[in-house]
């Protein structure tokens, strides 16, 4: 039995694990080790829906065994599409320029970095981040921030880059994480939001 431990994760992560996990082992039966309900829930329904076998039993109330078997008919589907993320709420952040704040422009890319590593590690996240202007330089290639946008994108959070900037920074071959949007959408997204942080 192969040993999947995603305690201290959030989904999707735990669900990434498990198909990368069946799809590259030769083992059949798996135990996948988390430490939250959610993650329970969203991985049974994973489980079904790729017609893995599953069960669980609850150690305490944050530790949980998950056993995932093979069987012939085993399809295994997209994690994105099982997951429900505990802590993103209906906040928006709104990022507008490549840098943070007034003042030195040095200091203030260094101070966006910092805010989008944080982002990435704090316990709640945004639902959605939206970049427009000299923002969208942040989600293009020679951004600092890549691997940490990439990072919340696993976790769930929306990444949008408005069309307008990235066709005028001409970043349309160069965009490396999120997804392009009109600003149709950008405009529904801020309406909707309980809250919206602008950066």
């Amino acid at each position: 039995m192969k040993e999947i431990n995603a305690k201290g994760l959030v989904c999707p992560q735990p669900l990434i694990l498990t198909k990368k996990a069946v799809e590259s082992s030769e083992e059949k039966d798996f135990l996948v080790i988390v430490d939250n309900d959610t993650a329970v829930k969203n991985l049974e329904k994973f489980a079904k829906s790729s017609n893995l076998d599953f069960r669980f039993e609850k150690i305490s109330d944050n530790e949980f065994n998950i056993f995932v078997s093979k069987n012939t008919n085993t399809s295994l589907q997209e994690p994105s599409a099982f997951c429900s993320v505990e802590n993103s709420s209906d906040v928006v952040i709104a990022i507008s320029k490549d840098f943070m704040g007034n003042g030195s422009e040095e200091l203030g890319k260094l101070l966006i970095k910092g805010f989008v590593y944080t982002s990435s590690e704090y316990e709640k996240l945004p639902k959605t981040m939206v970049f427009f202007n000299g923002g969208v330089k942040l989600t293009s290639e020679g951004s600092p921030c890549i691997d940490d946008l990439k990072k919340l994108e696993e976790k769930g959070v929306e990444i949008i880059s408005c069309g307008n900037f990235i066709d005028y920074y001409e970043l349309k071959e160069k965009l490396l994480v999120g997804e392009i949007s009109n600003m149709y959408t950008i405009y529904e997204t801020l309406f909707n939001a309980g809250k919206v942080i602008n950066i």
